[in-house]
């Protein structure tokens, strides 16, 4: 699939947004509404290797998938790179890009991209994944902007387990 890019302004240093967006944890917070049954793979869940696996609910190709942050550069750059689809024959990579902007506000920019040589895979992507990824995240981005300017976190914030 071609890749798909989006933005958003946030009001809030880059620093935090950085520190937020580091830990995977986090991630299911903002965009639960498209990825289900969020579970971290390690007990750390920020920095190099923190891993996530998710079910995306695109309504024609459900799919399990996992992401491991694999390059941080404080506080401009986080990557996470994994597999997606049936017995993980998709390669996925997200990429979070944070630049300063006006008045202390972060412009993230966040890009999205598969890689699949299964031409079924390449088919159930092409009806339309695309355009429908391209809004759950923009709207990601919105409620991942709402937790941070608000600084309050949602329900859907993944907590480590009472002990």
């Amino acid at each position: 699939m071609r890749p798909i890019s989006v933005s958003r302004t946030i009001d809030a240093p880059r620093e935090r947004v950085f520190e937020y967006l580091s830990d995977v944890a986090n991630h299911a917070e903002f965009s639960d509404h498209y990825l289900s049954d969020f579970r971290l793979e390690r007990v750390d869940s920020t920095g190099l290797g923190a891993s996530a696996s998710w079910h995306m609910m695109f309504p024609l190709a459900r799919m399990w998938g996992d992401a491991a942050i694999t390059e941080l550069d404080p506080p401009h750059l986080i990557v996470l790179e994994g597999r997606a689809g049936r017995i993980g024959r998709i390669a996925v990579r997200a990429e979070y890009r944070l630049m300063r902007a006006d008045s202390g506000m972060t412009r993230v920019e966040y890009r999205f991209e598969t890689d699949s040589a299964n031409p079924v895979d390449r088919l159930k992507q092409a009806f339309g994944m695309r355009g429908w990824l391209a809004r759950k995240s923009r709207r990601a981005l919105g409620r991942m902007a709402r937790v941070l300017e608000e600084g309050t976190p949602s329900a859907h914030a993944v907590r480590p387990a009472a002990g």
